[in-house]
């Protein structure tokens, strides 16, 4: 069993405390977010999970629990949202050099082998544009050198429900002049770059397909097969494998303006000052 933790919110660093009490119990309580009746308990006892995959854009909160998660014999790893976006794109993180500083701690703390960096979404607008990702994304590949040996981008997608002049669809010329240019500076520290769902082929310059669950990954920190079933409930090109998501929509208080998962903003803020940390479900 994988657990994801979680595509829906950022578990680490906004309910890290929600999450160890879980772990401490032994269980979850999963809610359907399209069907609120169906509800199941989940055992999350470290024999049968294979692995936790934890996504995040600063788990600084969370980094004091990862002794814990030891002690207990999980295995794990962290999707770790890195870029160089302001606030007028993301609001509601930290200040950009003290993720980084994270980012520096947590693979110290875990390596390399257990630690993805993903530069997503890429944003292309007027000030945004392809100049200052290429200047942004050699920032931090030097900010961050050999920390990382892995980067997954992937291209802003247009969501019917998420309005906003800074948001459009790049073109597949954008995309490949961008493209042409970051390969070469990750190729420069020794990092592979993979792309996330994007349907253009982006071979040409050594860009593979990602599956930010990554059975290849998850075995090597097994030390075991893993059977893998691919997750039908993802978006047409994803290669990740089956997972069970134990985060909630709408929970997230980061009040990034590309966010899937969030669209009322101040909602989430109730529900986030509301949340219970004893609670079985997010």
């Amino acid at each position: 069993m994988i657990i994801s933790a979680s595509r829906r919110t950022d578990i680490p660093a906004l309910y890290p405390q929600w999450f160890l009490n879980r772990i401490r119990a032994g269980y979850f309580i999963s809610v359907n977010p399209w069907n609120k009746k169906q509800v199941r308990r989940i055992d999350i006892d470290a024999k049968k999970v294979d692995c936790i995959v934890f996504w995040t854009k600063d788990p600084h909160n969370m980094l004091s629990g990862l002794d814990e998660l030891d002690k207990y014999g999980y295995r794990y790893y962290f999707q770790f949202t890195l870029n160089a976006y302001g606030r007028d794109i993301e609001p509601g993180l930290r200040p950009k050099p003290l993720i980084i500083k994270t980012f520096r701690e947590l693979a110290v703390r875990i390596g390399k082998d257990r630690l993805v960096w993903r530069y997503d979404p890429i944003i292309l607008n007027e000030a945004t544009d392809i100049k200052w990702h290429d200047e942004n994304f050699t920032m931090l590949c030097d900010r961050i050198a050999g920390l990382a040996d892995t980067c997954i981008i992937s291209f802003y997608d247009p969501y019917p429900r998420i309005k906003s002049t800074l948001l459009r669809k790049s073109s597949n010329e954008q995309m490949l002049k961008l493209c042409s240019m970051i390969s070469k500076t990750a190729d420069r520290y020794g990092i592979s770059l993979k792309a996330c769902c994007e349907e253009l082929d982006l071979s040409c310059f050594g860009i593979e397909r990602s599956a930010c669950i990554d059975i290849g990954r998850i075995e090597k920190l097994c030390r075991y097969p893993v059977k893998e079933i691919k997750d039908p409930n993802q978006r047409k090109g994803c290669g990740c494998a089956k997972s069970i998501d134990i985060g909630s929509y709408g929970t997230c208080i980061h009040g990034c303006i590309y966010c899937y998962a969030n669209f009322d903003h101040k909602a989430a803020m109730k529900r986030f000052s509301s949340h219970d940390p004893s609670s079985g479900s997010l």
